[in-house]
């Protein structure tokens, strides 16, 4: 009876798609309660900057913004990351967000982690209804340390950077 009992309910979790755990992180960038994870990507990509002046004619790497793919569990390509920062997703919809918290990355070479807040929504699916992105596990993507004086004005360079998203919306 308890192996009857047992394969029914290895079949059930079979069937159900599996819910994606929040990630470990510090409260400075938890999500809203009542939202849960709605989709996980893994973004491989480059963070661009460009030199530009600043205050008193110093010159500084500003962030242009990001151009990444995003990747499932799986490894499939999903969808795209870029500048505004927006998210796209191969099903058509896409969010914009604006970061609200951050956290330094446990990795010292490496941007920090993001507590975003949706800004404005396109298209119709997956990201629909997503109000919340977190982006953890950081590795790379800081600007360089040196190379940006007037010599190099309006130059840009990419830094390469993985990272993982998870998006939220209210719980149903």
């Amino acid at each position: 009876m308890l192996g009857i009992f047992l394969r029914a309910q290895a079949t059930n979790q079979k069937d159900s798609p599996q819910k994606e755990s929040p990630p470990d992180v510090p409260d400075a960038i938890q999500v809203p309660a009542g939202e849960e994870v709605v989709v996980f990507a893994h973004a491989s990509g480059s963070q661009i900057y460009i030199c530009q002046a600043s205050a008193g004619d110093r010159f500084s790497w500003t962030l242009k913004g990001p151009e990444a793919e995003l990747h499932d569990r799986n490894d499939k390509v999903i969808g795209q990351h870029y500048a505004g920062p927006t998210w796209k997703l191969k099903d058509g919809s896409e969010v914009t967000g604006k970061a609200a918290a951050q956290v330094d990355s446990l990795d010292a070479d490496s941007i920090p982690w993001l507590l975003v807040k949706v800004v404005n929504h396109g298209g119709k699916g997956t990201l629909s209804n997503v109000t919340t992105i977190q982006r953890v596990h950081t590795k790379g993507g800081k600007p360089p340390a040196e190379g940006c004086d007037a010599a190099h004005r309006d130059a840009e360079n990419k830094s390469s950077y993985t990272a993982d998203y998870y998006f939220y919306a209210p719980a149903k």
